[in-house]
Parts: C-alpha cells; structure tokens; sequence
C-alpha cells in the first residue's frame, strides 16, 4: 500500500468515531423553573430527580437539565420562563409557586408543575382526571388543610383567648376558600381568630406587630407560595415575639418553626419527576390525571417548644410524623 494511502485510511479511521458520535440523538433537556433558591430546596431537587430515575432517566447520562431560580422574587418568573421555552426544551418543569409563568410561557411544550390551588378554578385545566392541553402535575390543595391546623393551635393551646390568623390576600383563587375554611372551623371549635393579611415583606412586619398588640395566643399562617418563600423571615419574626405558630410544611419546622400540618412536599416532587419522564416517553399532559396527595404530616419542633416555655400534648407527639429534638 502507498504510504499516502495508508496515511489517509488511519485518518480515516480516527474521523470515524467522531461521525458516529454526531450522529447520536440530542439529550433532552428538562427545564426547571422554581421560585426559590437552589439553597433552600436541595432535598426537593434531589427526590425530583429520584423521580426521574424511576423512570429510567438520570441526569447527565440521558437527560440534561436546565435550573431557573426566582430567588424569592416572582416578578422575575416570566422572563426566565421564557428564556426556557427559547432554548426549546422538551419538558417545562414549574414548581415552588412557578406555575403561572410556565404556563403563560407556552401552549406548545409540555408543562408538569405543582400548585397550592384548585388548578381547574385557576383555569389552568378542564377538570383532574383530564387536564386536556399542555399542563399536568401535582395540586397540594385540600379543602381542609387550614381546618385542620387551626384545630392543632386549639389543642396544644385550648385556653387560648384568640388565634391570629395570616392570610396571603394575592394567593390567587385560595384566600377566600382559605378564610372560609378557617372561619367555620372557629366556629365549630368556638375559638375567637383575628384575620391579619401580608403580600409583601413590609406588610409582614406589620401583620405580626398588629396580632402582638391584639393579644393572640398563638398564629396559624395559611399556605401560600409568598409565605413558603419568606420561611425565615416568618419564623424569625415569630420567634422574636415569642408567638407559638403552626405552618403548612416541614420546612417551616426544620427552619424553626414550632408545628407544621401539610403534604410530604419532598413526594410531591419526587411524583413530578415522574410525570416528566413519562412524558418524555411520549405521553401526552393532556391524558395524566393531575394528582392530588393523600397523606398529611404532622412535624413538631420540640427545641422551639423549649424556647416558648409549651409542653406539646402527648396526644400531638403521637400523632407526628417528625419531631425535631
């Protein structure tokens, strides 16, 4: 063989692997849009991705994704939506109150969020069973949830003259189900409440200062993706006025909080991951029932009870899921 030959067969045979490489199929890319920040929701990304796994994904190997992070401010959600929907992703993922802003963004890609609302009064999709559209994922709201917290401040304080009563007045479609809720569950426990509302970090302050000089006995504050989001804020401003306090999830107790009553929010992603899986196997939104969890924990920080000079009730230690010591 000459040698020019043979210098052209070895390259070749180098360029070869190179084309079949570029031949291969693109990774999927995920995008995923939350509210919060990276910090704050580790262990939520990592069930996500346990999810994911389930169905045969795992990241870097056959999936790729890409993470948006509000950082606390929702009026950054749209434009970083968007900024996904352009890199053309396969699947939008919107979680930690990103719902709204992944489904503006797009009617074309598939969407797989969470929402603490009813998703079908929000418009978002014809009923659960078949959402139709582009939209699917997981509803964390119960008709109860505020009914059953309340009901817990009552038993670990039953001689409480009053409860104040926290409420995200723009936490759209809920606030009034929520008061409604809380309302009747008063009256049924014959326990006096006094409604303070809060949507933005000043008006926080200012809901605590006003419950402090009412004299409540203790705060119930109502789910809400504003109040999710200022977790720290909430429990230290709590703390500060020695207010016993029971949230909606586990991440309020674990920052400090005395009790929580709500979703296994770590599940609730991990199904998500899920649902993004299966669609990238080329189910449709559309045909997946949106969930709604059929579990609720209760978690009880004894080291703030301490703090607060309270002896939890035995009867709430038996009942919980959680106890931080």
């Amino acid at each position: 063989m000459r040698r020019r030959e043979f210098i052209a067969l070895l390259g070749g045979a180098a360029a070869w692997p190179v084309a079949v490489r570029s031949q291969q199929p693109a990774m999927p890319v995920i995008g995923f849009l939350n509210g919060q920040t990276a910090i704050g929701v580790t262990q939520l990304v990592d069930a996500f991705r346990r999810g994911l796994a389930e169905t045969g994904y795992v990241e870097g190997q056959n999936v790729a994704i890409e993470f948006r992070w509000a950082h606390g401010q929702s009026d950054r959600l749209p434009a970083l939506a968007a900024d996904l929907v352009r890199r053309r992703v396969a699947v939008l993922v919107g979680t930690g109150g990103a719902h709204l802003a992944a489904k503006e963004a797009t009617t074309t890609i598939p969407i797989v969020c969470s929402i603490g609302s009813d998703p079908v009064k929000l418009g978002m999709i014809d009923s659960l069973n078949r959402p139709g559209g582009n939209i699917t994922g997981v509803s964390v709201f119960s008709a109860d949830l505020e009914a059953k917290r309340l009901e817990l401040l009552h038993e670990l304080l039953p001689k409480g003259p009053s409860v104040g009563v926290l409420i995200d007045p723009k936490f759209q479609l809920s606030a009034d189900i929520q008061l409604q809720e809380v309302q009747a569950a008063a009256r049924k426990l014959g326990q006096d409440i006094r409604i303070v509302q809060a949507s933005t970090e000043s008006e926080l302050d200012t809901a605590i200062t006003t419950l402090v000089e009412m004299r409540v006995s203790a705060l119930l504050v109502t789910g809400g993706p504003f109040f999710l989001r200022r977790r720290d804020r909430l429990v230290e401003l709590t703390a500060h006025r020695a207010l016993p306090a029971v949230y909606e999830s586990h991440e309020f107790t674990r920052a400090g909080g005395l009790m929580s009553y709500g979703t296994t929010v770590p599940d609730v992603y991990r199904q998500i991951g899920v649902y993004a899986g299966r669609v990238l196997k080329g189910e449709k939104p559309a045909d997946l029932p949106f969930l709604q969890p059929t579990k609720f924990d209760i978690a009880v920080n004894l080291k703030t009870a301490r703090t607060l000079g309270l002896e939890i009730p035995t009867t709430i230690l038996l009942r919980a899921d959680e106890v931080i010591e």
